[in-house]
């Protein structure tokens, strides 16, 4: 089929991230997709051949959202059988026009994702349009998530396979490592840090030197351009027992080996959420923080979702954790402490334990492109 895919930059690492990922992953299935952005400037390190100095991508066109709205010079072309409008981030009024004919194609608004229960009774609704250039049309709410009620999660065919080959083997995973710059050997642990301004950077770096310290052997930490290498940056004493290796912008598929090769994996947003998920590692969630407050109850829902089975203790001390770090513990940081007992061997070796069968019971359910297939395919 052919897709037209809308996408709206406000966080270019996650909004753009994951309709990358979503187009990617049609192509591969031996779909043709337009993908219409205002700013695909990240492009340039998240896909570097689909940049506008790349050979591009087969089966993907990147195209310029006008300002404005504005029809392109050779005016908007006819829409494909799908339409994709990512986020709620609305379609130009000439494009809707244009989607105006006998057959129109299937419309489709690819929603965040979110663990609130929500989801489930929202996913697949119908919504009419009785006004403007699209009065007439029917657009359908898709919604992504982790339950078999929900549209499910982006997870390309033999993921997990690529993954084992690196998680699998020490000369694999020493080798990707290297790749990066980072000189690991067995007995090192590997710290990825991806976060948004505002997390306490500072306490985690001082709290792992001191379990680095403590345990006699280096802590890598591969710190994500942007908040997590400026914070670093200015750190005001020597950390004996850390190594910390800024990195640069890396592709996603680059991305993916990284989380692979990391024993604990700090992400941020929606797109590394989800690949730190399939990565089968300990991680921690930075959700994206929002004026009103209402990312907290989002937070508790997933830790909720994510948890539900794991031994009540362990998981108490990941959701403290993880409350420090996304600012929400009293006083400001406490539950940094966490980290003391989880990065002892017991816990340690229980939290990659439900790591992986977390995300293993996960993998049960149809990926978003394979649900989102049948969506579209079905009547109505």
């Amino acid at each position: 089929m052919r897709w037209d895919i809308f996408c709206k930059v406000i966080d270019n690492h996650g909004d753009l991230g994951v309709c990358w990922r979503l187009s990617r992953d049609l192509a591969a299935r031996g779909h043709s997709v337009r993908l219409w952005v205002d700013d695909a400037a990240a492009l340039c390190w998240m896909a570097p051949q689909a940049a506008p100095e790349g050979q591009g991508h087969p089966g993907i066109t990147v195209l310029a959202w006008p300002a404005d709205d504005a029809p392109p010079p050779q005016g908007w072309p006819e829409p494909g059988d799908v339409v994709i409008e990512a986020f709620g981030c609305e379609l130009p009024g000439g494009f809707l026009a244009c989607m105006q004919r006998p057959a129109p194609p299937r419309w489709v608004n690819l929603e965040y994702l979110s663990a609130e229960s929500y989801v489930e009774r929202s996913h697949g609704l119908r919504s009419p349009v009785f006004s403007g250039p699209g009065a007439g049309l029917l657009k359908h709410f898709f919604y992504p998530g982790f339950t078999e009620r929900t549209g499910g999660l982006l997870r390309e065919p033999g993921l997990a396979s690529l993954r084992d080959a690196v998680q699998d083997s020490t000369a694999a995973r020493a080798q990707a490592l290297e790749a990066l710059g980072v000189h690991w050997q067995p007995g090192e642990r590997v710290v990825s840090l991806f976060c948004y301004p505002g997390a306490p950077v500072q306490p985690l770096l001082r709290q792992l030197n001191q379990l680095a310290q403590a345990s006699g052997a280096i802590t890598h930490v591969l710190l994500t351009p942007g908040t997590a290498t400026q914070q670093a940056q200015d750190w005001p004493t020597a950390l004996q027992g850390l190594r910390l290796h800024p990195l640069p912008y890396l592709p996603q598929p680059a991305y993916d080996t990284l989380l692979w090769a990391c024993d604990l994996n700090m992400v941020r947003g929606e797109d590394s959420a989800v690949r730190a998920l399939w990565a089968g590692r300990p991680h921690v969630w930075h959700i994206y923080p929002q004026d009103d407050g209402v990312h907290e109850g989002k937070l508790q829902a997933f830790m909720d979702r994510w948890m539900a089975a794991w031994p009540p203790a362990l998981a108490a001390d990941v959701q403290a954790l993880w409350r420090a770090w996304n600012g929400l513990s009293t006083p400001a940081g406490a539950g940094l402490t966490a980290l003391d007992t989880l990065w002892q061997p017991p816990s340690w070796a229980l939290w990659q334990d439900v790591s992986r069968q977390s995300g293993n019971e996960l993998a049960r359910q149809p990926d978003l492109v394979t649900q989102l297939l049948q969506f579209v395919t079905a009547p109505g």
